[in-house]
């Protein structure tokens, strides 16, 4: 029997809400938030079972005394499709910076990258038909 359950990557933000807007536009939905009124500090998110956290740099430094990294490649997000060119499309229309466009990997699956506000990369990928 494990002694855990529930896992869940956190994302550290220097803009929480600008942060949890952003997985909001792409399909998950908010599920906790502190404080409940106001400027959050952390919020946690879920789209089909899985849960992303985006907390606050100052306050997991102020509260926890760690020294969180707020930007660059410290993390991916990996979201499948069932259209790998139509969600890069739409999410670099929006803004979402252009790291990598639709390109086959491995004869299987159709990948794409770009990132989240704070840098996180997010990785687009879906099934390609076999044969």
């Amino acid at each position: 029997m494990s002694m855990f359950r529930t896992p869940q990557v956190i994302l550290f933000s220097e803009d929480v809400p600008r942060a949890a807007a952003f997985y909001a536009g792409l399909g998950f939905s908010e599920t906790f938030r502190v404080p409940a009124e106001g400027e959050p500090i952390h919020v946690d998110l879920a789209l089909d079972g899985y849960q992303i956290g985006i907390a606050s740099v100052a306050s997991t430094r102020d509260d926890h005394g760690l020294d969180p990294v707020p930007h660059g490649q410290r993390a991916a997000v990996i979201l499948w499709t069932d259209d790998t060119a139509a969600a890069y499309a739409k999410l670099t229309a929006d803004g979402a910076p252009a790291l990598a466009p639709p390109h086959e990997w491995l004869g299987r699956l159709l990948i794409a990258w770009t990132a989240d506000p704070d840098g996180n990369l997010i990785q687009l990928v879906q099934h390609l038909p076999a044969g």
